[in-house]
Order: structure tokens, then sequence, then C-alpha cells
């Protein structure tokens, strides 16, 4: 926008600047000629009358040829006096010059202006009283004596011209720079806006169209903001409502006969009201928050807690991750990691044979990224791709998956997953956080 305010500033000066100058040039220039031929037509008509009575007896010859030679100088414009015979005097030699036809126009009593062929101008004024016929003062004033002067002028327009250019420039780089600024700072708002910042807040400057699309920029943040807080109040209310079955299941439980048995269903009754709890936590949570979680201590958390199950299936586990005192820190908040991996490796379970072993891998990658992968050696993806999200061929929800794909591309990450022959890997890719 800047460089375009620019360039049609410098444009549309130059045409007005042009529109102006130009004939203002051409003025200056016609009103030198026109006073150079004044003058000019001045000294032949001073000239003319100097000498009138010296022609009228030969005894005067002299003394008009003496003014016609102190009438001419080195700048001044050349005057000659053509005599009756043809004779002309103002040379530095007495010589017969051919007869024009403005000499014989001139010659019948009239006193005019011409431009010859060469170029210039010549003033031609008859002489009249002369003994042997009329005489003619002629006076020529050449191209650049009838311009003289006109350069001073053209370079003052010229200078004014790219002084009026220049502030132009500066006047309309001041309005760019105000407009850019005031655009760019909005779109800095409607950044913050899209990740999450909810309290972002444009202020309205510039234009008044910049200052329109501010407050309707904060207006719809603030619709946003309300929005969210409703549909996260929303939520916790409906996770708050499992807590009454939960209750009742504990309840059901502390009625079972078999101590072994209540105690199991008690235990997953408490981790059923630890999932609620997080559900509420995670859905009234603000979005501003920066999270942040160690992907290598959720891995092996994690692994182990599906150790038990994964045994009872007869299958082999390994998880191999870096040592505790490297933690492997992605800007996600550890319960959605833990859910994710939980996707992940319920999938294994549940799709795949009994006996099929797995592996748990988590390491940073060239490009200071980290990296999860669940790999099973079981019979791979149907079809070789991953099913889309809400479709299964096991009777399942299908949104294992896509919650670890979701997880992992609100963080920047990547979502990849691979079917072959020796068996189906997914795996998800994050940004390193900030220590």
């Amino acid at each position: 926008m800047r460089r375009s305010l620019l360039l049609l500033t410098a444009a549309t000066t130059a045409l007005v600047l042009t529109a102006l100058l130009v004939p203002l040039t051409l003025l200056t220039r016609t009103h030198a000629a026109d006073r150079a031929t004044a003058e000019a037509t001045a000294r032949a008509q001073w000239v003319a009358h100097a000498i009138g009575p010296a022609l009228a007896t030969s005894s005067e010859r002299e003394t008009a040829e003496q003014t016609v030679e102190s009438v001419n100088g080195t700048h001044l414009p050349a005057t000659s006096l053509i005599l009756a015979n043809d004779t002309t005097i103002g040379q530095e030699e007495h010589h017969t010059t051919p007869v024009t036809d403005a000499v014989r126009l001139a010659r019948t009593g009239r006193a005019f202006t011409y431009e010859p062929k060469t170029g210039g101008r010549q003033i031609l004024v008859p002489v009249q009283g002369a003994k042997d016929g009329t005489a003619v003062v002629q006076v020529t004033v050449t191209e650049q004596q009838l311009y003289a002067g006109t350069l001073a002028p053209w370079l003052a327009m010229a200078g004014i011209g790219v002084g009026l250019v220049l502030l132009g420039l500066l006047l309309a780089d001041r309005l760019g720079a105000r407009l850019v600024g005031a655009t760019r700072r909005l779109a800095r708002t409607a950044d913050r806006l899209a990740a999450g910042d909810l309290t972002a807040r444009a202020t309205p400057e510039g234009p008044p169209e910049l200052r329109l699309v501010a407050g309707e920029l904060n207006r719809l943040a603030a619709r946003i903001d309300e929005l969210l807080t409703a549909e996260r109040e929303n939520a916790a209310d409906l996770a708050h409502r499992l807590r009454t079955p939960v209750a009742a299941l504990r309840l059901d439980a502390e009625t079972l006969r078999d101590a072994d048995e209540a105690d199991r269903i008690a235990a997953d009754v408490t981790a059923l009201e630890r999932s609620v709890d997080d559900v509420i936590r995670k859905a009234r949570r603000p979005l501003r928050e920066t999270p942040r979680a160690d992907l290598a201590a959720v891995a092996r958390e994690r692994a182990a807690f599906w150790l038990p199950l994964a045994e009872d299936q007869n299958r082999t586990t390994a998880t191999r991750t870096p040592p505790e005192a490297a933690p492997v820190l992605v800007p996600v908040p550890e319960d959605e990691l833990a859910a994710a991996l939980d996707a992940l490796i319920g999938n294994v379970l549940d799709h795949t044979p009994q006996g099929t072993p797995f592996t748990v891998v988590v390491r940073r990658t060239a490009d200071d990224r980290a990296e999860l992968t669940v790999a099973d050696e079981g019979p791979g993806f149907p079809d070789g791709t991953a099913p889309d999200r809400g479709t299964s061929g096991a009777g399942s929800t299908g949104l294992g998956l896509d919650i670890a794909r979701r997880t992992a591309e609100e963080a920047d990450g990547g979502f990849e997953t691979t079917s072959t022959p020796q068996g189906a890997r997914v795996t998800l890719t994050f940004p390193l956080a900030q220590p």
C-alpha cells in the first residue's frame, strides 16, 4: 500500500506539474522573444529617425554611417542600413547585397517584422527623405538573442517542480506509513485472536474504514469470548452430571460380597471419577494458557498403565524414551497427551490379534521436534489407510485416531499413518516447548 501511494502521488504530481510548467515555459519563451523584438524595433526606429536628415544630403552621409556603426556591438542585434542603391552599411566593409522581397516591401514605406528561414527575426524600418531614394534600417535578432534570459526561469521552474514532487512524496510516505502501521497493528490483533488470546483488542485508528474494522473486530472478539465461555460452562455442566451415575457405581461396588472384586471395581470407579474431573477442568481451562508437558514421561506412564492388559493378551511390549534427566517438553497439556496415547494403544489392543507385539517410541528428530510413534506387528489398517473420523470397521466410535491427529495438529505438529505387511505405524510430531 505504501509503495502504491508513493507511485500514485508521484504520477499525479508529475502530471499536474507538467500541465502547469509546460505552458509557463512556453509563455516565458514567448515573452522573451517579444521583449527582444520590441527592443530591436525601438533600436531600428531610433536609427531611422537619427539618420533620416543625414541621408538628405551627401555631406552628411558619413554621419549616418557612424550612427549605424555606433549601435552595433558584440552581443547586440546586428543593425544595418540598406541604401537605395542596395549598398549595405553596418558591416566591416560596404558591399552590395541582393535585394530581397522584404526590403522591397519596406521601401514602399511599411515597417514590419518577419522571421527568415535561417531563424531569428528581422525588423525592417524605412527611412524617408533620402536623396537617392528610400533607405531601409534592418535589425537582425538571432535565435540566441531572441530567447536570451530564458534559461534561469526554466531552471527555477524545474527546481520548483522537483521540490513539489519531493514534498508530495514525503506527505504520501507519511500518510502511507500511518495507513500501513494501522493495518499491520490490526493484523497483529487478528493473529493474536487466531492464536487463542481472546483478550487482544484493536485500537481504532487510521481512516474511518480501518476504525470501523477495528471496532467490528473487537465486537467479534468479545462475542467469541462469550460463546466460548458459555460452551466451556456447558461442557463442565454436562461432565458434572456424570458424577451422579459414578457415585451410584461406587455404592454398588461397596455392596459386593467379594472383597477383591469390590476393590477392583472401586479402583475403576475412582479412575472414572478422575477422568470426569479432568474433563471438567479441561472444559473450564482458558484457551490463552500455554500448556507444557513431558512427552517421554507421559509415554512411560501410559505404557505402564496398559502393561497389565497387554500381558493378559500375551503381548510383548517395548517402550523406548530418552532418560528422565532429559525431558522432551512439548506445548500440549499432559491430559491431552495421555488421551492421545491411550487412543493409540487402545486401538492396538482392540483391533489387532492377541499376542501381537507393539512398541512405543519417543525421540527428538534432527529438526528439533519431538516424535511419538506407536507401532504394532499386526495386519495393518484396512485398505492400507487409516479410517476417517467417525468410521470404524470394528464397531467402535472411530474417534481414536482423530483424537490423536487433532492433539498433534492443534500444537502445530503432524500426524502420519503407515500400513505395511509388517504392521501399522502411527507417528505424531510436536514442536519442542521452551524449557
